[in-house]
């Protein structure tokens, strides 16, 4: 396969004291709720937010001093750019980093903030990999892959000897794919050390490449997706062959499980993780059945989402919970009105967020007006019973959002 387990510990000996070694922590009330003993590897806590300090590193340390002096350059949606970019840095290896255009600002800008070139193109990283490709030709740098190289999956793969030094009873990991470098690493790490242990993958739907890849079948990948780190449409030719060896099954998960996994574990665990990171919490919530009973790890390999982005995804989790609840409602237009409105709603044990006044629209009667209230409650029950309080005060209502009206992401 190219990548041994003395590969892996050779990495891990190279990598000491430069890279943070994670805790791998028992999640414990998120895994109460499951179903199984949970373990969570925590990448998140890595200087630059992702996994992807590893593989860096290893790579950029077994540069030769010609080719350090000629620097490096890589394609990346964040975070292989912040590992590549800020351990170039401080090594003193110039970098060039290409990115997709819909990489995230913040990625963006703290790759910059490590002092890397950064050129933005192409709306696909395939479409950013050729253009580094093609500037790695004219001016004579390294291209540091962010997967598809033994380097870089021998520096991943040190998380599967961490885990496994933490917590030597995992009966199977769970682990997000995007090119497939962090699986590759931790599956061959992980089943020569104990090879009765289950690998299983985790995909965003709208990206199944390696699960397409290795069934066979067309590619069809594509779409916004809130795990932009593992929006991969071709997996590399190394890790595609180590996972048809060791990973035993590849998970979709869709979009409204990512989003759901970030929400419990920002709520539930008070951890930070991005899209991607979540992914393998998103595969637990969508098949607990699978994993009931038994002790999971999984990897939150990456922390570095848009603070509006968390912010959002938060609220919204509030909205499908029944715990904020938009209510549009009926009042007639005269004063006092919107005083008696809110003491209905405060004496019903509800908070009221925002209030919106309506009433120049052409299907609001003249003398009437509609308020839409964003109102912060207990839980759906708490809802309907606000309804239920404000049509027996005379104002009319509906809820515009809940779970039930709002289930969709």
């Amino acid at each position: 396969m190219g990548v041994s387990l003395d590969d892996i510990e050779t990495a891990a000996a190279l990598l000491e004291g430069e890279i943070v070694k994670t805790p791998t922590i028992q999640g414990r009330r998120l895994g109460e709720a499951l179903g199984c003993e949970l373990f969570l590897k925590l990448e998140n806590l890595q200087y630059t937010g992702s996994f992807k300090d590893r593989g860096a590193l290893n790579k950029l340390k077994n540069l030769t001093p010609e080719q350090a002096q000629a620097g490096v350059i890589a394609m990346s949606a964040g975070n292989h750019a912040q590992g590549v970019a800020h351990h170039a840095q401080r090594l003193g290896i110039p970098a060039t980093i290409v990115m997709p255009e819909f990489a995230p600002f913040t990625k963006v800008d703290r790759t910059r903030g490590f002092g890397a070139h950064v050129v933005l193109t192409g709306d696909t990283l395939d479409a950013a990999a050729v253009a580094a490709r093609e500037i790695a030709a004219e001016e004579g740098l390294v291209f540091v892959h962010p997967y598809d190289d033994p380097l870089i999956i021998a520096g991943q793969g040190t998380i599967g000897l961490e885990m496994l030094a933490a917590v030597p009873e995992l009966e199977v990991l769970v682990v997000p794919i995007g090119g497939g470098g962090l699986i590759s690493g931790i599956a061959l790490a992980a089943k020569a050390i104990k090879p009765e242990i289950e690998i299983i993958g985790v995909e965003a739907a709208l990206y199944p490449s390696m699960y397409q890849a290795i069934r066979g079948e067309v590619p069809r990948a594509g779409g916004v997706t809130l795990a932009d780190g593992i929006a991969v449409k071709s997996p590399g030719k190394l890790t595609r062959a180590i996972v048809e060896e060791l990973v035993s099954d590849i998970l979709l998960v869709e979009e409204a499980a990512i989003e759901s996994a970030i929400a419990q574990l920002a709520e539930v665990q008070k951890l930070v993780a991005e899209g991607a990171g979540a992914a393998g919490i998103a595969a637990l919530l969508s098949a607990p059945e699978r994993f009931a009973g038994r002790k999971v790890g999984t990897v939150i390999c990456g922390g570095n989402i848009d603070v509006r982005m968390l912010a959002g995804v938060l609220a919204r989790g509030l909205m499908r919970d029944g715990r904020m609840a938009r209510l549009r409602i009926e009042i007639v237009d005269q004063p006092g009105q919107l005083a008696k409105l809110s003491q209905v709603i405060g004496s019903s044990g509800g908070n009221i967020i925002e209030v919106y006044h309506q009433r120049l629209f052409a299907d609001v009667p003249a003398k009437r007006a509609d308020v839409d209230v964003v109102v912060e409650t207990r839980n759906a029950q708490h809802v309907g019973e606000i309804v239920t309080h404000l049509a027996a005060a005379g104002f009319p209502s509906r809820i515009l959002s809940t779970k039930s009206a709002d289930s969709g992401v």
